[in-house]
């Protein structure tokens, strides 16, 4: 009889506590139907402490961020740096509450510093030139050893960052600003001799130099090669340039200076440029030389200046073009 008594309360006492369970999770999910019905989970955003705002969706708003921070090929941005990233914290905000991803973005990317990517070409060491890419940098290299530029063993590549974007210079002006022509230096001795010791003969014909002339002076052809002019007593083997006094003279090409100074052989002040292979050049009647025997030259280098020295009628140029010691028309090679 006691056991049957026992059992009956405990069956009373299990009944009550099911009620008591199936209560609660009436109430659990009347609960969580009222949540659901007036309110959103979503995530505040805070920035240093403060918060800026919500979103509901905390992975596609920080996949923005870190998209903005990652590297920008079309703008050559390697990163944005940003001063700090958000935080995120789970909580139950009312449904008439507008989520502000985009002011959030605004916020945490308004003082972005941006970083950008860029390669230099080195010239001993030094930056020389900018570009874009490292494809293009391999280019102008490429393309300089193909031309056996004098400098080549001396280029580099290094990558560049910074806040400033670099100016870029494209492959074809890189190359040639870069480009240095090889010089042949002819065993020549550098004595005071005058000219006509470097020439054998005239040359109505033409000839390959294997070298490309630059006009050394602007100004008017007074005087062709061959021509027999009644200020001379000989056949003319040079071209005269007309050109006010002081004009600066450019080297035609680059090479090694084998004679500056006055032989008073007729030419009065001139210079005699050797630019191997057996090709000189020979700017004569200068007012003043700018340059000494054994000194090296590049093409374009101003050399001497125009004037009237020497059997002279008036400031010109006299340009001469030899090979081998012969010499050729120049207009076959310039102007």
């Amino acid at each position: 009889m006691f056991t049957i008594n026992i059992l009956k309360k405990v069956a009373i006492t299990t009944r009550k506590s099911i009620k008591l369970i199936i209560l609660a999770f009436l109430s659990a999910i009347i609960l969580i139907g009222l949540v659901v019905l007036f309110y959103n989970p979503t995530y505040e955003v805070s920035l240093n402490g403060e918060v800026i705002g919500y979103t509901s969706n905390k992975s596609a708003l920080q996949e923005r961020i870190n998209s903005y921070t990652s590297e920008n090929e079309e703008e050559n941005i390697a990163f944005i740096q940003i001063d700090a990233m958000p935080t995120y914290e789970l909580c139950l905000l009312k449904k008439d509450v507008e989520m502000n991803d985009d002011e959030i973005y605004a916020k945490v990317t308004e003082n972005g510093t941006p970083y950008y990517r860029y390669y230099a070409i080195t010239e001993d060491k030094e930056e020389k030139v900018y570009l874009a890419s490292f494809k293009d940098a391999e280019e102008v290299i490429d393309q300089l050893e193909e031309k056996d530029s004098a400098n080549q063993d001396e280029l580099g590549i290094i990558e560049k960052y910074g806040k400033k974007l670099k100016e870029f210079t494209s492959v074809e002006e890189c190359v040639s600003e870069l480009y240095e022509e090889k010089v042949v230096v002819q065993t020549v001795a550098y004595s005071s001799a005058p000219a006509s010791n470097y020439s054998t003969g005239n040359s109505y014909g033409n000839v390959s130099l294997g070298i490309s002339l630059i006009n050394p002076v602007s100004g008017v052809i007074t005087s062709r090669y061959g021509s027999n002019d009644s200020v001379r007593d000989h056949t003319h083997a040079g071209l005269d340039i007309s050109a006010p006094y002081g004009t600066p003279i450019k080297a035609c090409a680059a090479g090694v200076v084998t004679y500056s100074g006055n032989a008073g052989d007729g030419f009065g002040n001139y210079v005699v440029i050797s630019h191997g292979n057996g090709v000189t050049t020979l700017y004569a009647h200068c007012s003043s030389l700018l340059v000494s025997a054994g000194q090296s030259v590049s093409q374009g280098e101003v050399i001497a200046k125009v004037g009237s020295t020497g059997n002279s009628t008036g400031n010109h140029l006299h340009l001469e073009v030899r090979k081998n010691g012969i010499t050729y028309n120049p207009q076959n090679y310039v102007y």
